[in-house]
């Protein structure tokens, strides 16, 4: 089995969209017929990554992310530990 969707709810967009950007996601604002714009992201292998405003769901809770980028995130090589602006872990490896 291949992960090919993660979407994230959150009452925090912006800010999520920001934190994942900087971490080297390529989010695209994005709108599907009459649903609510959000963001997403094609990551390496296909999988699509996708942050969606909490609206009338509930907000993604607590869920532990690991993700291997590359220098173009800024972030030094080895692995880090971050936390989004919604309190979730990021396992950054670089």
């Amino acid at each position: 089995m291949i992960t090919n969707l993660i979407v994230i709810y959150t009452d925090q967009l912006e800010a999520c969209r920001d934190f994942y950007s900087r971490l080297g996601l390529d989010l695209q604002r994005e709108q599907h017929g009459t649903g609510p714009e959000h963001y997403a992201a094609e990551l390496d292998g296909g999988t699509v990554f996708e942050l969606y405003p909490a609206g009338r769901r509930p907000a993604t809770g607590y869920l532990r992310l690991g993700l291997t980028g590359t220098g173009r995130s800024g972030h030094a090589p080895g692995r880090s530990t971050l936390t989004d602006p919604d309190g979730r872990t990021v396992v950054l490896a670089v």
